[in-house]
């Protein structure tokens, strides 16, 4: 997902007294719902890994830094059955990425306690540590060698830029301005890294003890992910795209195996499409590895493959299984894999055996995304097959919790017990209900406000996710949560394009965004208000991304609200796909070819095309920085709808990417100014309904 301001309205956010007016114990008991600042005190657990004895889970805490206005991680260990929770480190530098020894007697981890992110290691019997490395770039992808004596990572390698033109010396002590930029590559820049530097991220293995990193991978290619080891220590194997051609099909990544020796390369995989997070099996027989055909769809379900050791024998394992399999871990007798998906608006981890049989563990895996309930959960599992992952509800985000095959989950921590414990959140229901352009079925969830009164009448707030192709569900988040602590019902759904619900419905918008989710979420808005508690003349929709298309299209398309926040859109897919920061992809798989020489396809599905039935009060959010919806897309809407004298309002977050609430503060504002436009259009003064 600072100051902000509005272009028109000139909204100052130095975040005035008033805006937090209603953080103040009241009469009716505000105190005990959440509200703003209460985000700088939500905390959650991420990248939970499981000691090899399975007795034991050291884990990333994180927490608001609220005079530095950041997050902050701290290392903690926990026993499995909840004993013993305290922290490895402390302080407000950031550290994280445990990764345990083979034998479970150290612990490796990235600290930035002297100032940049470095490698250091813990041995558990003692608490000694040691810092191994001084790198001048982020270690990445961290692998132990099975004989705990080297450790694989992956590290961005810079490359010194060429001078185009050649400059006269300036006179000594002269102020000369800044040199130009210069720029050759198609992608130079990326949502949350600006604009990229020249270099490559390569592969690198370290000694345990510490020293020197020693480069393996060379070229002009990236190299990401995580390395897996070979048995003998002798070969990695990892997922990358050298093909001559990558910078123009980022999708086709093959498989290889590097020699530690001598770095020699061998690709293990040919097809086109993607073939990445390969895993060696425990006796170095098999490679799992997930991917699918390509055939340049918006959306592809991403399958899980076995094959031999040297590439031979490539199996689909995953066959009928139609959803996104992920984060692979074999089993130690190498008779199954573990892996994590989503299934209705649910993250659940299961294993798979090597003949295709699926028996799902658990569920309730996710919140690490706060603000919005997004999937993106984390598990580990041990030799023991005990599994450690970070465990949601829409009452809390992520703790650790533990479960055993066939044994039932038990969440070990309560990290936001003392911020919610004395207070009332709102309560979320699945819900159900038939689009009206095809009676598919849709499925959603409606938050109450605290102290819901089905005899009253309510303000509807619908929120649309972005993406488009990603999930909400029945997850912690902080908007949906202050949304209702305001006095709205608020209404999230998965329409037609969303994942976790098979292929075919997440391609239902495939050249066709957007389309008929329109119908998904107005048919949404309808069965809430036939329920009977909603007010019909204080409708209001926003939405972020994806959701910002979506809000930008439905003010298009209806007048039925009373206000819209249009965060972070795409108005114009013409100026988009040549302004994002991966025109290539966007060309290549959600359009059926350049804008050109489709100009009627594109414009057919801008929002701004629609610009002119547009009557409803719309405010527009974008952070400064975003590379991915750039502001200027959000610009031309702002001054459309200006010209034709519709309140608008154009809010810039400065130093913000695309991930607005990427810093607490932010979040806040966002949801501030997203309050503050609805109440002014809202005909009633009640937060918590109205007879």
């Amino acid at each position: 997902m600072q100051k902000i301001r509005y272009l028109a309205v000139l909204l100052a956010l130095v975040l005035p007294l008033s805006v937090f007016a209603n953080e103040k114990p009241n009469n009716n008991g505000k105190d005990k719902h959440f509200q703003l600042l209460d985000v700088f005190q939500l905390e959650f657990a991420a990248d939970p890994q499981i000691s090899p004895d399975g007795k034991q889970i050291v884990y990333a805490r994180t927490f608001m830094d609220i005079m530095n206005d950041t997050q902050r991680s701290n290392l903690w260990i926990i026993n499995a059955d909840s004993s013993e929770h305290r922290p490895l480190t402390s302080g407000n530098e950031n550290h994280g990425s445990p990764r345990w020894s083979p034998d479970g007697k150290k612990l490796l981890y990235v600290s930035r306690e002297d100032g940049s992110a470095q490698l250091y290691l813990r041995w558990m019997d003692t608490g000694q540590t040691a810092k191994l490395t001084n790198l001048t770039s982020s270690p990445g992808g961290l692998a132990w060698s099975p004989d705990g004596k080297w450790i694989a990572l992956t590290m961005f390698v810079p490359e010194k830029s060429a001078t185009f033109a050649s400059m006269p010396p300036k006179p000594q002590g002269a102020k000369w301005a800044d040199a130009p930029k210069y720029i050759d590559k198609i992608q130079y820049r990326a949502d949350g890294a600006g604009y990229l530097k020249d270099g490559y991220t390569h592969i690198f293995i370290l000694p345990a003890e510490g020293g020197t990193p020693r480069q393996l991978s060379s070229g002009d290619f990236n190299h990401s992910g995580t390395p897996s080891w070979a048995p003998d220590g002798k070969t990695l194997i990892f997922s990358a795209n050298r093909h001559s051609d990558w910078q123009y099909d980022p999708a086709n990544s093959e498989v290889y195996e590097i020699s530690i020796a001598d770095g020699a390369v061998k690709a293990l995989t040919d097809r086109n499409g993607p073939d990445g997070s390969p895993a060696v099996s425990p006796d170095g027989k098999k490679i799992a590895y997930l991917g699918y055909d390509d055939q340049l769809h918006g959306y592809h379900v991403a399958q899980l493959y076995v094959m031999n050791r040297d590439g031979s024998g490539s199996t689909l394992i995953s066959g009928e299984f139609d959803r996104d399999v992920q984060s692979i871990n074999w089993a130690a007798d190498g008779k199954s894999l573990y892996f994590q998906y989503d299934d209705k608006g649910n993250t659940k981890v299961a294993s798979m055996s090597l003949n295709g049989k699926i028996a799902t563990i658990t569920g309730d895996v996710g919140g690490l995304s706060t603000g919005r309930p997004y999937a993106g959960g984390q598990y580990s599992v041990a030799p023991t097959g005990t599994i450690a992952f970070t465990h949601s509800r829409p009452d809390h985000p992520a703790d650790v919790a533990v479960v055993s095959k066939g044994g039932a989950a038990r969440r070990l921590t309560h990290l936001n017990e003392d911020l919610f414990g004395h207070k009332e959140l709102a309560k979320v229901e699945e819900i159900w209900y038939t689009s009206s352009f095809d009676n598919r079925d849709v499925q959603g969830w409606i938050a109450y406000p605290p102290g819901f009164d089905a005899a009253k009448k309510y303000p509807l707030l619908l929120e649309i996710h972005g993406g488009p192709f990603a999930n909400y569900g029945d997850r912690f988040a902080a908007e949906i949560q202050l949304y209702a602590a305001a006095g709205y019902v608020v209404l999230y759904t998965n329409p037609r394009g969303s994942t976790s619900y098979g292929k075919e419905f997440g391609n239902l918008i495939h050249h066709n965004y957007p389309g008929e989710d329109y119908d998904d979420l107005m048919s949404g808005v309808d069965a809430v208000i036939a329920k009977g508690f909603i007010d019909n003349s204080n409708l209001f929709v926003t939405g972020g991304s994806g959701g910002g298309v979506l809000s930008s299209w439905i003010v298009g398309h209806t007048d039925r609200f009373r206000a819209a926040v249009v965060q972070k859109p795409v108005i114009n897919w013409y100026s988009f796909v040549l302004t994002a920061d991966n025109s290539v992809f966007f060309t290549k798989y959600w359009f059926p070819g350049f804008p050109w020489d489709h100009l009627e396809h594109y414009m057919k599905r801008s929002p701004l095309h629609y610009v002119g039935n547009v009557t409803t009060p719309t405010m527009l959010l974008t952070g400064e920085v975003d590379y991915r919806t750039p502001i200027s897309e959000s610009e031309q809407f702002y001054e459309a709808l200006k010209l034709r004298k519709v309140d608008a309002a154009l809010v810039r977050i400065p130093g913000a990417s695309h991930g607005i609430a990427r810093r607490p503060s932010q979040l806040i504002a966002k949801v501030a100014h997203v309050l503050k436009w609805f109440q002014t259009y809202r005909t009633d003064e009640a937060t918590n309904g109205t007879e």
